[in-house]
């Protein structure tokens, strides 16, 4: 029986007990949502909000329980994409050119092209617009997405999906053409990344699926079945369809899993679950006992769940309390995949090693957070108003994070002790609040240069809606085939 390894193929008879041959490398499928907090699972000890299905890939995995992302999900999906700080690759917010991610940067799907994969993406990209920050220009062999940061959204700049998009029916772009689906987007995206696995299976291809759903982002829209569920534990209609869109998206995550099953596909695939922020919609009911949600620079801004399963090689239940970011991603992947990255310069350190054992030891490092998100020269409305220079906002709405302490602009939290970052100690700790601010100016001067998306102009094309449009108007909009899976 062939057993697999996560070391990199040049070195592991060095350092791993396993054998990972060339021909055992393995899937890798990374399930992402949209304003799902931590304390958004049951299994995190929410309160009524049941998902059976995730809970049971909680107990399957080897979980972070310190893991952190972005205040919000363009920066994010860069640092997944890049392996780097999203500053460092020009996103600093999710509107307003700012949500392009720089040219330069190599993305996590172009390395595992390099290394044999065949990769595919399945819902929001919010990367930019343009043909050359697509994702099919960017390392994505297969893409089905909808356009800008939601379903229906356009602001200034390039960024704007299929006019009058919704959440039922979506207007989608397949591989550069346009198709009408139906259904609704979560149960969309999950039946055509299955279909697209099912042929990869067949091929007998390996794959990176990046599942990107959407939901549970506003606008809150549900079946009124899911939305009627919650309807008697909350009185707010929002945030009962907030919580009724989780429970869909923990169907589609157990119909996965099962297809995996059935497919004889999960033995040979890494299975990673998270989500892009803090919660949007739920954090007045639960927030897993944390300060902030989507947008702050608290825990409750950044911290969310990480479950990774391989089976026969990650420990099911096992808890890593170590420090983790998303810019630990792309590493990791890519030793999964032995792509040899050292030429890249990233940031993030592969998360092999804690999967391998979660007590194995994970020197402390210094790591930071900002809101971004400032005004912009040029902007209607309130986004338009203020000063534009990124370096007035420097000590605004920022973060610096160690193992055991989190600063947040001129208050210090002892994260061991205070989790819930109740008590500020940073008068007691002159010292430690030196040394924080030292490293996070030395992490702003080397951010600063590269943020290239700043001074962007707003008077641009709309280029994914204008596609959408010229083949409206020529050859029409063909109808999805369901897959029948």
């Amino acid at each position: 029986m062939k057993t697999k390894s996560l070391l990199v193929a040049a070195t592991v008879a060095l350092f791993s007990p396993f054998i990972f041959a060339e021909n055992a490398k393995p899937n890798v499928i990374l399930v992402m949502t949209d304003d799902q907090g931590y304390g958004d699972l049951s299994c995190h000890g929410h309160p009524f909000l049941k998902t059976p299905n995730l809970d049971k890939l909680h107990s399957q995995s080897t979980r972070f329980t310190d893991y952190h992302v972005s205040p919000t999900c363009a920066p994010t999906r860069a640092a997944l994409m890049s392996g780097k700080n999203p500053f460092e690759v020009g996103v600093t917010h999710t509107i307003l050119e700012r949500e392009r991610m720089a040219l330069g940067a190599t993305t996590v799907a172009e390395v595992l092209q390099k290394a044999g994969y065949t990769t595919g993406i399945f819902g929001k990209w919010h990367l930019g617009e343009d043909g050359a920050y697509q994702p099919g220009s960017r390392g994505f062999d297969e893409v089905f997405i909808h356009g800008a940061g939601g379903i229906g959204q356009e602001f200034q700049g390039s960024q704007g999906d299929v006019p009058n998009n919704k959440y039922f029916d979506p207007t989608i772009r397949h591989n550069g053409s346009f198709v009408k689906t139906s259904g609704y987007c979560t149960d969309v995206f999950t039946q055509e990344a299955l279909r697209w696995i099912k042929q990869k299976k067949d091929e007998e291809k390996p794959f990176f699926a990046y599942v990107a759903y959407n939901a549970p982002h506003s606008p809150y829209v549900v079946a009124d079945s899911y939305r009627d569920a919650m309807k008697q534990h909350v009185k707010a209609d929002a945030v009962a369809s907030f919580l009724g869109m989780i429970v869909n998206i923990d169907e589609n995550v157990g119909l996965l899993m099962n297809k995996l099953e059935e497919w004889n596909l999960a033995d040979n695939t890494v299975l990673i679950f998270t989500s892009d922020n803090g919660s949007a919609g739920g954090v007045q009911i639960y927030n897993a006992g944390m300060k902030g949600s989507k947008g702050s620079v608290n825990q409750g801004g950044s911290r969310v769940p990480l479950f990774v399963r391989w089976p026969g090689v990650t420990k099911p239940g096992a808890d890593v309390d170590a420090l983790s970011r998303h810019i630990d991603i792309f590493p990791t992947f890519a030793e999964l995949a032995g792509a040899d990255i050292s030429d890249l310069g990233l940031e993030g350190r592969s998360l092999v090693a804690l999967l391998e054992n979660p007590q194995a030891d994970w020197p402390d490092r210094t790591l930071f957070f900002h809101g971004g998100r400032w005004p912009k020269k040029g902007a209607r409305g309130k986004r338009g108003k203020g000063d534009s220079n990124p370096d007035n906002y420097k000590n605004k709405e920022f973060a610096v994070r160690t193992e055991k302490w989190r600063l947040v602009e001129d208050s210090l939290y002892d994260i061991e002790k205070d989790p819930g970052e109740k008590q500020n100690v940073f008068s007691k700790h002159p010292e430690i609040v030196k040394e924080l601010v030292k490293s996070y100016e030395a992490f702003w001067k080397q951010a600063r240069p590269l943020m290239v998306n700043e001074d962007a102009p707003l008077n641009v094309e709309k280029s994914f809606k204008r596609s959408y449009l010229k083949q409206k108007d020529s050859t029409g909009i063909p109808k999805w085939k369901v897959p029948q899976l």
